[in-house]
């Protein structure tokens, strides 16, 4: 099988070498925290990337929907290209469905709750899982191009309430180590900021601030001895408390019968 090779940017997880090592055990650590809430049925995985994460959906059968098909290509599951925002499935036909760290890169994540909400079966449950807006980038302004809204966890329980019978918050909190390394990370982006103080970056027009973006990520993770690269999955942790220093917010977010 021929094998894709991923350019590397800020939109998708597509590599855990070096420092973007944090970055991949991050995002396992969302999808293995949050599937014991799951059914045993099959589970829907919207905006599923390259699905490096879907074995934490095991013994389940999962199936991988994401808007880019080269994401799709090397996946051991069956897959479907669609935008999140218009699932091509019938009402109610999943058990579960999962969409970790993706209703923020679409400018209308209502539209990504009323499809997981449609094709969801009766009592079952879906989760989402998003940067808390409060610690990922600044709190009042979105510094991820790739994002168009960020979430804390009061306006996360906010969006999903309306189309579910209940809605259970949570978050990710990251182990003491982590954390230093996460914090490097905010002095670093915080030097950069402050080198814009009239904030022109705000003019500049998004597709070149993802070029921006995606090279200085690379930049700064590139190197290959990095305290990043000795990360795991149980760096990370689920807690229902102090949610406001989460890494990130999740809503288990169920229906009734």
């Amino acid at each position: 099988m021929r094998k894709t090779h991923f350019r590397v940017t800020g939109e998708r997880i597509v590599t855990r070498e070096s420092g973007f090592n944090a970055s991949w055990q991050r995002h396992l650590a969302c999808y293995s925290l949050t599937a014991p809430f799951l059914g045993p049925d099959l589970v829907l995985d919207v905006g599923c990337g390259t699905g490096h994460a879907r074995s934490t959906l095991a013994p389940r059968r999962s199936l991988g929907v994401d808007v880019d098909h080269l994401s799709l290509q090397e996946q051991d599951r069956e897959t479907v290209r669609a935008d999140m925002r218009r699932l091509p499935f019938r009402d109610r036909s999943f058990g579960s469905v999962m969409c970790i760290h993706a209703i923020e890169h679409v400018p209308d994540p209502e539209r990504v709750i009323t499809e997981t909400a449609r094709v969801l079966q009766p009592d079952s449950v879906a989760v989402f899982v998003t940067p808390n807006r409060l610690t990922f980038g600044k709190p009042d302004e979105i510094i991820d191009p790739y994002h168009f809204l960020e979430f804390d966890a009061e306006e996360l329980g906010k969006l999903c309430r309306p189309f579910f019978d209940s809605v259970e918050l949570s978050g990710v909190f990251g182990s003491p180590r982590y954390m230093e390394f996460f914090a490097a990370e905010r002095r670093q982006l915080n030097t950069l900021l402050n080198a814009d103080p009239l904030k022109l970056r705000r003019l500049v027009p998004r597709r070149m601030k993802q070029v921006l973006y995606d090279t200085l990520l690379s930049q700064a993770r590139k190197a290959k001895s990095s305290p990043a690269s000795d990360f795991r999955i149980d760096d990370f942790e689920l807690r229902d408390e102090g949610l406001e220093e989460a890494l990130d917010v999740a809503a288990v977010c169920r229906l009734g019968s």
